[in-house]
């Protein structure tokens, strides 16, 4: 250790050295603008290709490709919340509601702060609304306090937790919407309005293009492959690791390092994910741009197996079995109840 790593402080403070010594809290304005320009041209001549084909069975093969599309516009969303990529407010706000609101309507506010307490307490089963019993149950005591979808669902949620992913876009969209008609939500009438934009476009190509059955398919096709995406981006990060109740003695650190799970990968993961496969690292920086997570992930590591701290780290499938492992033994009360 350096001198200065010996200095009284806390472990997240040291390791925080480390990282900011090897440079990995500088900005990244070039791989960013980079980024924002592929996501976001790649959209827009998907959206091209869509007036171009008509009423044509091909209009298939665009809903995929703009269900996976809305998932790296909401990772963009997702770096611009934490600061990722500008440092001030104002057009992060700027750039986080033209993606989030008028690209994919996902009201970035409402998600932002949702968002912001995940952060705070992840797997806390009081705090982080990650884990709120509202359909699913993440243990056994809130399996046994469960009353209504929860408690129909729970019993086999294992089973259908990726059915379940299909409904998860119509989940974000009602929720933003949700949002924008309650009184706290920052610039409130701004997030309504591209709301509504996005709506009105959306629908209007729809209806405009497609045959109404046409329409339908699509609709289904994209909103649900968008579901399971955004789904399978956020389910390895936590599901299946240990939860917390009450008031815990973590330190900051092992709090967000023993409720995190890494997941290995090469570049197609990585752009797959967004670098959220490198959860441990996200949650101990969140402001770190996504491409420097790599490169933290084994100085991470490393510091962890010096203070003896668990650090797991799987395959992506293995990380979905971890998961739906933990959702079949949470929902076990419900199952012997029967």
């Amino acid at each position: 250790m350096t001198t200065t790593e010996n200095l009284v402080g806390s472990d997240f403070a040291r390791l925080s050295h480390r990282i900011s010594a090897a440079g990995l809290m500088k900005r990244r304005p070039g791989y960013y603008t980079a980024r924002f320009a592929v996501v976001i041209g790649a959209s827009a001549a998907g959206w091209v290709a869509f007036a171009l084909l008509g009423n044509s069975w091909w209009q298939l093969a665009i809903a995929v490709f703009q269900a996976f599309l809305f998932g790296q516009i909401a990772l963009l969303s997702h770096d611009l919340a934490h600061k990722q990529v500008f440092r001030r407010r104002r057009p992060t706000e700027i750039a986080g509601m033209l993606l989030g609101n008028l690209g994919i309507g996902m009201s970035y506010g409402w998600w932002m702060d949702k968002h912001t307490r995940h952060h705070a307490n992840p797997n806390h089963e009081e705090l982080d609304p990650d884990v709120d019993p509202d359909i699913l149950v993440w243990s056994k005591d809130q399996a046994r306090a469960s009353r209504g979808v929860p408690r129909f669902i729970g019993r086999y949620q294992a089973f259908l937790f990726f059915p379940l992913l299909t409904l998860e876009g119509l989940n974000l969209h009602w929720s933003g919407v949700r949002a924008v008609r309650t009184p706290g939500l920052r610039r409130r009438g701004l997030e309504a309005a591209l709301l509504a934009a996005h709506f009105v476009l959306y629908f209007g190509a729809l209806g405009t293009v497609l045959s109404p059955g046409m329409a339908l398919l699509f609709f289904a096709v994209h909103q649900g492959l968008w579901g399971v995406y955004m789904g399978s981006i956020f389910a390895p990060n936590h599901k299946g690791m240990p939860t917390l109740t009450g008031r815990t003695e973590l330190d900051f650190l092992r709090k967000q390092v023993l409720t995190s799970r890494n997941v290995r990968g090469g570049a197609v993961t990585d752009a797959a994910l967004g670098g959220l496969n490198y959860q441990i690292e996200h949650h101990l920086f969140p402001s770190m741009p996504s491409p420097h997570l790599r490169r933290a992930q084994p100085i991470v590591q490393a510091y962890c197996a010096e203070l003896g701290v668990p650090y797991l780290q799987t395959s992506l499938v293995e990380s979905y079995r971890q998961a739906l492992t933990h959702l079949h033994e949470a929902g076990a009360p419900l199952r012997n109840r029967s």
